[in-house]
């Protein structure tokens, strides 16, 4: 029997009951949320289980809702069960006052580069990462580039000026 996106929600459920929520399907991949205090467990579930057999990550990033009080930063995991290619979204959010979530580098190599840019760009802190720190910018940086918490232009910018290029 191969693995369908009903099976993988019924495992998750069977497991998780109530935990897990928000299942849909979007480009025929099934996504899902649970929260962050368990993201460990529903990762080794999905990994460790030999019907679901998900031992890919394939991404791992983050995204800023600033309008969802209490949920304004999610992890986004996308995982691909290579046997029977089939993906999977997983979603956990947290506060932007305490973005704290645990790591996955214990499970999944490849976590160690993609939290770090998720930290370096989001502010997500992951417990537990051994080496988290910035990657992409300088380490003097004081803000989190991608939360759409700043003006998309400097203002202040005057190489941005229509005198600059011939216009004024």
């Amino acid at each position: 029997m191969s693995l369908t996106n009903e099976i993988i929600q019924q495992r998750l459920t069977e497991k998780f009951g109530e935990q897990v929520s928000a299942f849909s399907i979007s480009y025929d991949m099934l996504q899902f949320e649970a929260p962050k205090e368990i993201n460990l467990k529903v990762l080794n579930f999905l990994y460790d289980d030999p019907q679901l057999g998900f031992i890919f990550l394939t991404d791992l990033t983050g995204v800023h809702y600033p309008d969802q009080k209490g949920r304004e930063l999610a992890v986004v995991y996308h995982l691909h069960n290579l046997k029977e290619n089939i993906r999977l979204r997983f979603k956990v959010y947290t506060a932007v006052e305490q973005p704290d979530v645990y790591t996955a580098t214990g499970l999944f190599s490849s976590a160690n580069w993609m939290e770090r840019e998720t930290y370096d760009f989001f502010g997500i802190n992951f417990l537990g990462h051994p080496n988290l720190k910035r990657i992409l910018n300088v380490d003097e940086m004081d803000y989190f580039p991608l939360r759409k918490e700043f003006p998309l232009e400097d203002q202040t910018r005057i190489d941005k000026d229509d005198e600059m290029f011939g216009r004024g």
